[in-house]
């Protein structure tokens, strides 16, 4: 039994464009400093109702709940970390921390602990004063989960952020990521047509159906931390996702 309190609310989600129906009817909770993850067919809606819970696009019926109130990026701390890499390639990687940071007009002394902080987490400080174009994909991918963890956001929206990475780094960033969430209690929604990645990281899968779009099962993963992908429980669940899709 999962006491936590709600953290995001979804009510009714539907989202059109003209005549196509992406989003149909959706509702669903995710609890606080829960790690929620979403699989689907390819082009079935996941990054529909990501930007339409941080307002890229209006819902066109039902509605998107924060802590009991409708989503405002003004009010409630929302962090995003696209599929493409989104480091700014003309800042250094210690100007790229911080830009959260200074964006919310963080005070100067507070936000110096926190760029230290988060670059030593992700091992990058003897890389601070390196630029995006001097990185490899690691770790650019290391920057943009170092600026996003150090605004200590309420939610943290992850669309597919490992897609174009080989399996290798793919695991060491997931493994890095994990120890982020567990640190910091931070309430994740992590979208990805990775089925493995979905049981290696979530406490609850949802699945996706295709469009238009509705939630075909919610599954709770309770598997054990580290979590092994050659154990039976492992691969046990993976292939139920797998069927599903």
């Amino acid at each position: 039994m999962d006491n936590r309190e709600n953290k995001v609310q979804v009510s009714h989600l539907t989202k059109q464009f003209g005549d196509l129906l992406v989003l149909n009817d959706i509702s669903f909770n995710v609890k606080k400093g829960e790690f929620l993850c979403i699989v689907g067919p390819t082009g079935c809606g996941k990054t529909t109702f990501l930007n339409s819970l941080t307002k890229l696009y209006q819902p066109t019926k039902g509605e998107i709940l924060i802590n009991g109130e409708v989503v405002d990026l003004k009010k409630h701390n929302i962090a995003y970390i696209f599929q493409e890499y989104s480091t700014m390639p003309w800042l250094t990687v210690e100007e790229n921390v911080r830009f959260g940071l200074d964006i919310k007009h963080i005070d100067r002394s507070i936000s110096d602990k926190k760029v230290e902080e988060y670059l030593d987490i992700v091992g990058l400080t003897k890389y601070r004063k390196y630029y995006p174009d001097q990185l490899s994909a690691s770790m650019l991918q290391r920057v943009v989960i170092a600026r996003a963890f150090a605004t200590e956001p309420e939610v943290l929206l992850m669309d597919e952020p490992y897609g174009q990475l080989d399996i290798d780094l793919r695991f060491k960033l997931e493994d890095e990521l994990l120890h982020l969430w567990q640190r910091n209690k931070t309430t994740v929604i992590f979208i990805t047509h990775n089925i493995e990645e979905a049981v290696y990281l979530g406490e609850r899968i949802l699945v996706l159906t295709n469009k238009p779009t509705s939630i075909k099962q919610e599954i709770i993963n309770d598997l054990p931390r580290p979590r092994d992908i050659a154990s039976p429980d492992f691969i046990q669940l993976r292939n139920e996702v797998t069927d599903l899709i």
